[in-house]
C-alpha cells in the first residue's frame, strides 16, 4: 500500500498494517532528517511533490519488488510539508516468511524511490540559505 501524508508519520500503523502471521520477519526503515549533511547544519527540510505523478511511480516500485521477492505485504509512506531534524519522511515496512527477502527488497524499495519517485527535498541549512535535491542527482 502506497500513502503520501502531510503529517507526522505513525510508524506503529505502518509496522502494523503489513504483519501477518504468516510472516517470520517484518522490516521496518525509517528515513529521519539529519541534523548533519556533510559539514553543515540543517535547520529543516521541505518535501514537495506532484502527488498523482508520485503515487502511480511508488505502485510501480511497490509492484516490480513483489515480481523480485517472495514477500507477504509491503507499505510505502512518504511525508511532504516542513519536517524538522529527528522527524521521518519516509518509512518503508516489508514482511515475509525469511528475513532475507524482507531486508533485500526493503533496501532495494528506499535505494530506487530516492532514485527514481518524484519528491523533491528542500534542504534548509542554519545559515539561512536553501538547497533543492531532485531525485537521481548526484549529489542526492
Amino acid at each position: 500500500m502506497i500513502h503520501i501524508t502531510q503529517t507526522t508519520i505513525d510508524n506503529q500503523a505502518v509496522l502494523e498494517s503489513v504483519q501477518d502471521t504468516r510472516a517470520g520477519a517484518v522490516v521496518l526503515f525509517l528515513g529521519t532528517t539529519r541534523s548533519i549533511t556533510g559539514d553543515r547544519e540543517t535547520d529543516s527540510l521541505d518535501y514537495d511533490c506532484y502527488e498523482s505523478m508520485a503515487i502511480r511511480k511508488l505502485e510501480q516500485l511497490e509492484a516490480n519488488a513483489r515480481t523480485k521477492w517472495d514477500v507477504l505485504d509491503i507499505q510505502i509512506v512518504h511525508r511532504l510539508g516542513h519536517l524538522l531534524p529527528g522527524e521521518a519522511s519516509v518509512a518503508i515496512a516489508v514482511s515475509s516468511a525469511h528475513r532475507g527477502n524482507a531486508f533485500e527488497c526493503g533496501q532495494w524499495l528506499i535505494d530506487t524511490l530516492k532514485e527514481e519517485v518524484p519528491i523533491w527535498k528542500k534542504e534548509n541549512w542554519s545559515d539561512g540559505t536553501h538547497e533543492w535535491v531532485h531525485p537521481g542527482m548526484e549529489d542526492s
